[in-house]
């Protein structure tokens, strides 16, 4: 059984400053995965050097994603009925870091690798986020996940500037990949040793139990949300504005290199641009979060977001010219770097407590949802309709512009901190 509020909300509860540092240094090994093998060096191999499609990447992310959509709640109830969360997600970091090693060699056992390094990347996410509240407190919690959005863009420069490096020496793409699997565990581990989680009053139960009960918890997840209607609003915009945020992180080093004619390096140097603004930008929004609360925050981030994609695209239908993507590029990491920073808290502020590992499950599955769709859209787009990525990416901005309609209703005050009494 699960107790009706959980230590991690108590007002007693002060995690350590090393158990909240480790939770950031994680977000950074999560990052370098993220660009190497999801947004960067990954996909263009696949495309660039083994002579795949947009629609390789595409169907692997889809097959991910739509299992995702089953095990993803399934994995957040299974954190809840366990005492700690942190050896669960010791698990799923170890399980993707083999796989990762392990990518390489003919393009369809890489495939098949990816996908499964990914379906473990993917579901790690889910034990990570529901960590949050166990290493902040409610007043500084848009610093702490804002700081840890904005540090973990140093994993994706790192992960930039290893594959920079490499390609450069003249080494080979499965070079990165093996270096990416061993950097993620060496940044997890901190977290593994040091995040401490109050214990959690549940029943000690047999793994097969637990994984019993958890698949119950989730009927009754599926009924209870129903009783929050501003969670399920939030939901489906975050399903939107998700569609489009890991869309263009799939496809964006494709779109640079074959759609603009940038070279390799030049594509480095200009995700580098971005992503430096993105960790200024974590931090920025973080402050944000704590002052006028995280739907206030996110629905600025969006704006932001949506002048920057529409910019992004103009590039590609010759209304701007290519170079000024070098003004551009800091505008959208600069964005992109408070959607995670205000939306996690915004979350919290949402869910109940005491089933917070399965309500970010429902969270995950609004982002894995996205996850399934939008690379299938931008496929569809690109690839059978033959329109070209610009207009991918103009469908991408009409996307945010649903989200932000459908966020606006939302009430300020969720996942504000209490005002402190004189």
């Amino acid at each position: 059984m699960i107790n009706e509020r959980t230590p991690e909300e108590s007002a007693t509860w002060t995690p350590s400053r090393r158990s909240t540092v480790s939770w950031m240094v994680y977000d950074m090994g999560d990052t370098v995965f993220q660009q190497v093998m999801i947004t960067n060096y990954f996909p263009v191999w696949v495309v660039a050097v083994m002579g795949g499609f947009d629609a390789h990447i595409s169907l692997v992310n889809t097959a991910t994603m739509g299992l995702m959509l089953l095990i993803g709640p399934w994995i957040g109830a299974v954190s809840d009925r366990l005492p700690r969360r942190v050896p669960l997600l010791m698990t799923l970091v170890v399980g993707c870091c083999v796989f990762t090693f392990l990518v390489g060699g003919s393009l369809v056992p890489a495939l098949m690798l990816f996908f499964a390094a990914n379906l473990f990347f993917q579901a790690g996410v889910v034990i990570y986020d529901a960590l949050l509240p166990a290493v902040s407190t409610p007043a500084n919690r848009g610093r702490v996940g804002g700081t840890a959005s904005g540090l973990s863009n140093l994993g994706a420069l790192g992960g930039i500037a290893l594959g920079f490096f490499v390609l450069r020496a003249g080494g080979a793409y499965e070079t990165i990949f093996r270096a990416t699997a061993i950097i993620f565990l060496l940044l997890a581990i901190p977290l593994f040793l040091w995040v401490k989680e109050p214990p959690r009053p549940v029943d000690r139960e047999p793994v097969g139990a637990v994984a019993r009960g958890a698949f119950r918890d989730l009927a009754a997840t599926a009924r209870r949300a129903r009783a929050y209607p501003e969670l399920i609003r939030f939901l489906i915009g975050r399903a939107f504005y998700a569609e489009a945020a890991n869309t263009i992180g799939l496809f964006l080093g494709i779109y640079l290199v074959v759609t603009l004619g940038f070279t390799s390096e030049q594509k480095d140097l200009m995700l580098l641009l971005g992503i430096g603004a993105a960790i200024v930008g974590g931090i920025g929004w973080g402050f944000v979060v704590d002052r006028i609360g995280p739907r206030d925050t996110l629905m600025r981030v969006l704006t932001v977001w949506s002048l920057a994609l529409a910019l992004v695209a103009a590039t590609g239908f010759a209304l701007l010219p290519t170079v000024a993507l070098w003004a551009i590029a800091p505008l959208a990491g600069f964005a992109l770097g408070g959607i995670w920073a205000s939306d996690r808290p915004l979350m919290i502020g949402l869910a109940p407590p005491q089933y917070l590992g399965q309500f970010y499950g429902l969270y995950a599955l609004a982002g894995r949802f996205a996850a399934l769709f939008g690379p299938l859209l931008w496929a569809f787009i690109v690839d059978v309709l033959g329109l070209g990525r610009p207009v991918a990416l103009t469908v991408l901005l009409a996307l945010v512009l649903v989200a932000m309609w459908i966020l606006r209703p939302l009430s300020s005050d969720i996942g504000r901190a209490p005002a402190p009494t004189p």
